[in-house]
């Protein structure tokens, strides 16, 4: 049995819990919008069409900020097609995902979603078809309160308050070729400063994402981010990354592992981002936006005709049934978010429901929690206070993919009330033994613990088995003097509460 022993020292802090780790982000992909938030003739739907089973679940989940409406959508959209009159908007192809977009859910609607589910919008221009004046156009759209003619066409709309979105997308992936105008990272670099800058005039107090690289597999990555940000750097706040993991040819070993390759991207962009702020002798830092990030069988889907030319209403794409293995590594992940929360201050899981979604709908049926779901919102629900670095002593493992990797992984957080610790065992066979010294913390009981875990590391939660895989109590979390001991069944996500 695998042995480790952790040391939690309440003074060593890496940053406050940033809320905003814990965010998500749906784009018009698929059945993400239609029939996955929105379908008017569902038993749940409110007045605005809205499922309400679906606000229910993502209400639970915790999600904090919602970055939309794209993804490679945005690159070809047109915002005006989606406010006014539903009977008068547009039906527009939509060349990344090879469908057909009504534009009966909008900025608008959208943003009244947003109010459902408590979450901060996080929005993302056009860079890859339009420019500078659509962009200034959208600001003063969704951002002025009232005077001018866009901001009167809103209030025209119904919706008399403005939206008073502060995180703003300069685009979206423009690296990749796939992408709808993709650019070079001088072109990029150019006009999405000048986008910036033209903002900043409109309200200084923005906070803008500029495009990193789309991953770190990138033929461009390091050197795409310093060129950028060598345009951009005095207008932007951030700098985005995207990264997207899964089991490749049967390699669990190496999947579990996915952490540590989120951990050299992190790194290496923050390198490439001080970098450029070295050479211009700013005091600023500019901050990682991680938003996109999951576990999405892309492989699979590659080699499927999910997308093809028959230019299709909201067609079922991406749909990925994940796995107690799946959700082992989303939770990793996140932890690993919290472990860079110094400079990782926003993130987007994605994406929310339906496309790689830890939400699953049936048209007119049920709705239900993935299996990635549950890391997602536990950590949400106890992660609070400040991240605590805690020293592992563990057993190491040999991966194909990504080097030596720690059996075991783990992050706390805590704050004058209660504290929580979050651990993995990537061990493919065996439960691990581990010890915890929170004496620094000053705990005296354990409030809740609850492992994702399972004998066969491949069950899923499916339309007919919804609740196949959920957390169970782990009643091996023992608190005394001081010294938390707990047993981790392999392949398995573990959350600890202490009081």
């Amino acid at each position: 049995m695998p042995r480790a022993n952790i040391k939690i020292d309440k003074q060593a802090v890496i940053a406050p819990v940033r809320r905003r780790t814990f965010g998500s982000f749906v784009e018009h992909l698929g059945r993400c919008v239609y029939t996955g938030l929105y379908e008017p003739e569902h038993p749940s739907a409110n007045d605005e069409g809205f499922r309400m089973d679906v606000v229910a679940l993502v209400r639970e989940l915790g999600s904090t900020t919602i970055r939309y409406p794209g993804g490679n959508f945005v690159s070809g959209f047109r915002w005006e097609d989606s406010v006014g009159p539903r009977d008068k908007r547009p039906v527009r192809r939509d060349l990344a995902w090879h469908s057909l977009e009504s534009n009966q859910v909008g900025l608008d609607e959208f943003a009244r979603w947003l109010g459902l589910t408590d979450s901060e919008l996080m929005l993302a221009v056009n860079l890859g078809t339009r420019g500078i004046q659509p962009a200034l156009d959208l600001l003063e759209y969704a951002n002025h309160p009232s005077g001018t003619a866009l901001s009167d066409l809103r209030i025209a709309n119904g919706t008399p308050e403005p939206h008073n979105v502060r995180m703003w997308c300069l685009g979206n992936e423009m690296d990749g070729p796939w992408q709808t105008g993709f650019l070079s990272a001088d072109d990029y670099g150019k006009i999405a400063a000048r986008i910036a800058a033209a903002m900043k005039m409109a309200d200084k107090d923005l906070e803008l994402v500029a495009c990193g690289s789309s991953g770190s597999g990138m033929p461009t990555f390091g050197d795409w981010e310093r060129t950028v940000l060598e345009h951009t750097y005095d207008y932007v706040d951030y700098v985005s990354c995207h990264a997207y993991y899964q089991e490749h040819d049967g390699d669990l070993g190496s999947f579990l592992a996915s952490a540590t390759d989120m951990d050299y991207f992190i790194d290496t962009v923050v390198a490439s981002a001080d970098h450029v702020g070295y050479k211009k002798r700013s005091k600023k830092k500019i901050n990682i936006s991680f938003d996109e990030w999951n576990v999405w069988y892309q492989k699979e889907h590659h080699e499927s005709d999910e997308v093809n030319d028959e230019w299709r209403h909201a067609p079922r794409q991406l749909e990925d049934v994940y796995s107690v293995a799946d959700a082992v590594v989303v939770g990793n992940l996140l932890m690993t978010l919290l472990k860079h929360s110094d400079r990782v201050t926003s993130a987007s899981l994605a994406q929310l429901v339906n496309v790689i979604a830890p939400i699953m709908t049936e048209p007119g049926g049920p709705a239900w929690r993935q299996t990635t779901f549950h890391p997602f919102s536990i950590t949400s629900r106890l992660a609070s206070g400040e991240v605590i670095r805690p020293l592992i002593q563990a057993p190491v493992y040999d991966t194909a993919r990504h080097g030596e990797a720690s059996v075991i992984d783990a992050v706390a957080t805590a704050d004058e009330d209660r504290a929580a610790v979050f651990l993995v065992n990537r061990d493919l066979h065996e439960p691990a033994q581990v010890t915890i010294d929170v004496r620094s913390l000053g705990s005296t009981h354990v409030t809740e613990a609850v492992t994702l875990a399972d004998a066969d590391v491949y069950a899923k939660n499916t339309l007919t088995e919804q609740n196949r895989v959920t957390p169970a109590p782990n009643t091996t979390a023992k608190l005394a003097d001081g010294v938390l001991t707990v047993e981790l069944p392999p392949v398995s996500w573990t959350a600890i509460a202490l009081g």
